[in-house]
C-alpha cells in the first residue's frame, strides 16, 4: 500500500459522513504517511457533495469581463507561484491549490514578481471593470506589497485598489463583487466566485505542466 491508495480510502470515509480532519489523520496513520502527504491529502481530497457544489457554483471565466473583481491576494499570488514552481495540485473540486504552507512566512521573490506579472497579464486580457487586491495585514510587509500592486495596476491602466485588511476572509465572503480565491471556506460562502487559477491555466495552457494530480505526487510517504 502507498500514498495513492490513501486517496480513495479518504473519499470512501468522507462519503459516509466522517469529518475530513479525522479521516485524513486515520488513513495517514494507517499508511504511515509523512507530514507532506497529510497536508496534500487534506487540501486535495474532498467529499463528493462538497466538490460538486463548488464546481456548479463557479461562474464562467468570461464573467470577469466588465465586472468588478476582488482578489484574495496572498492566496492567488502564492497559488500562482506554486504553479510556476510545479508545486500546485488539482483538487477534487476543480480548484488548483498549493501545499507549500508558506502563507505566514511569505516573502517576495523573483518568482513572486513573475506570478504577479502573469496575473496582471491575464486580467488585462479579460478586461475587468475594477480590481481590488486584499492582503492580510498580519503578514509582514503587506503594506509594501499593496503599494507595489497599486503601482502595477497604474502601469496596466486598471481602475481599483490594493489594500490590507485584518479580516480578509470576512470581506471576501461578504463582497458583492466577483471573488477570486482558492480557499474552500470562502468559495462556499461568497455570493459570486470565479475559479481564478484554473481560468489562468486554461488561458495559458503551458502553465498546466505546473499542476499535478494525486497520482503524480512523489513526496514523503
Amino acid at each position: 500500500m502507498n500514498f495513492v491508495d490513501a486517496a480513495p480510502d479518504i473519499r470512501y470515509l468522507l462519503e459516509r459522513g466522517y469529518s475530513q480532519k479525522a479521516v485524513v489523520a486515520f488513513v495517514c496513520n494507517h499508511y504511515r504517511l509523512g507530514e507532506e502527504s497529510r497536508r496534500l491529502l487534506s487540501r486535495t481530497i474532498l467529499a463528493k457533495a462538497v466538490s460538486e457544489k463548488r464546481r456548479t457554483k463557479f461562474l464562467p471565466c468570461e464573467e470577469i469581463n466588465g465586472n468588478n473583481i476582488i482578489i484574495d491576494g496572498y492566496n492567488i499570488i502564492i497559488g500562482m507561484e506554486s504553479i510556476l514552481l510545479k508545486k500546485a495540485y488539482l483538487c477534487d473540486d476543480g480548484v488548483i491549490r498549493d501545499i507549500r504552507g508558506v502563507f505566514r512566512n511569505f516573502k517576495v521573490t523573483k518568482n513572486t514578481e513573475h506570478a504577479i506579472e502573469l496575473i496582471f497579464q491575464f486580467l488585462k486580457e479579460n478586461n475587468p471593470n475594477e480590481i481590488c487586491f486584499l492582503l492580510d495585514s498580519q503578514i509582514s510587509k503587506s503594506g509594501v506589497l499593496a503599494r507595489n500592486l497599486r503601482e502595477k495596476m497604474g502601469h496596466y491602466g486598471f481602475k481599483g485598489d490594493a489594500k490590507t485588511s485584518k479580516h480578509v476572509d470576512y470581506d471576501l465572503k461578504n463582497s458583492r463583487d466577483l471573488v477570486a480565491t482558492s480557499d474552500g471556506v470562502i468559495i462556499d460562502e461568497a455570493e459570486k466566485v470565479v475559479n481564478f487559477l484554473s481560468c489562468v491555466v486554461a488561458k495559458y495552457p503551458h502553465l498546466g505542466t505546473g499542476v499535478a494530480t494525486i497520482n503524480e505526487f512523489s513526496g514523503c510517504r
